[in-house]
């Protein structure tokens, strides 16, 4: 993830305020196959339709914000829940 390591420590998720973590290349890979296949969905429901370069993930583990050219997407209902990627 190329995010400047001063801005990711200011950012904090929107809707719980913890902080954010960059994603593994690893979960990357696994959502963005998901993507491929139609099956990821976003916390409104719709499907995600965009591959991730990276993501920002929860404290709690429980969501992903996209990342994509560099720009984190902190929208709450675009997030991806990671309960199903685990």
């Amino acid at each position: 993830m190329a995010l400047d390591s001063t801005l990711l420590d200011l950012l904090v998720c929107p809707e719980s305020r913890e902080k954010l973590a960059p994603a593994s290349t690893a979960l990357v890979e696994k959502i963005n196959a998901a993507i491929a296949e139609g099956k990821a969905l976003n916390r409104a429901g719709k499907p995600v339709t965009t591959p991730l370069d990276s993501g920002l993930v929860r404290a709690d583990g429980k969501v992903l914000y996209a990342v994509n050219d560099d720009i984190p997407n902190l929208l709450v209902d675009e997030a991806i829940p990671l309960d199903a990627f685990e």
